[in-house]
């Protein structure tokens, strides 16, 4: 039997940025934006840490295969609902982005439950997406944190993201789809 409870360096960066979810929330919807802006870079910078830990010192654990996932997904989808909430993130762009995320969770979801076999790797377009969404997160938190006047940087950012998140969530359809024909046997 596996130990998915070893808890290890790694594990504990995951798991710190896990707790800073309510922590940002909060100050965003307490216009705290200077402090919520460096609460999610450190959470941007701790993702880059513990992979790097992970993988340059043979940490990985099944735990953190699960973890590192589910904290970098609440953060994200937390912070967009919460500027969304706030009016500082278009309400579109919210549902677009909590949409994709919940239809990649429930295809992964339905995937395993039918065919017993998921092997989750991250596509190219949605690591450019999740760039892009970082990037946005940190020019709204950082326009409002520091009174810079955001000019076109943010519009453009905006639909950058909702074309990356469009084109990844239908990318991942498309994977998904292309197995599940793969494995299904022919009727004729």
């Amino acid at each position: 039997m596996r130990d998915i409870t070893r808890l290890n360096i790694p594990n504990l960066i995951s798991f710190l940025r896990l707790l800073s979810v309510p922590i940002a929330v909060w100050l965003i919807l307490n216009d705290g934006f200077l402090a919520a802006f460096w609460i999610f870079l450190a959470a941007g910078v701790s993702d880059a840490l513990d992979g790097f830990i992970a993988k340059t010192f043979h940490a990985e654990t099944e735990l953190g295969g699960y973890l590192d996932p589910i904290a970098d997904k609440a953060l994200l989808v937390s912070v967009f609902v919460s500027l969304g909430q706030a009016g500082y993130v278009d309400s579109w762009l919210v549902i677009l982005v909590v949409f994709r995320d919940a239809l990649i969770l429930f295809g992964a979801f339905l995937y395993h439950l039918l065919y017993q076999d998921l092997s989750m790797q991250p596509l190219l377009v949605s690591k450019v997406n999740t760039l892009a969404q970082i990037l946005l997160v940190l020019g709204v938190l950082g326009a409002e944190g520091f009174s810079i006047d955001d000019g076109p940087v943010l519009t453009l950012m905006t639909y950058v993201v909702a074309v990356t998140t469009f084109v990844s969530g239908a990318a991942y359809v498309y994977v998904w789809g292309r197995r599940i024909m793969a494995m299904e046997p022919d009727n004729q």
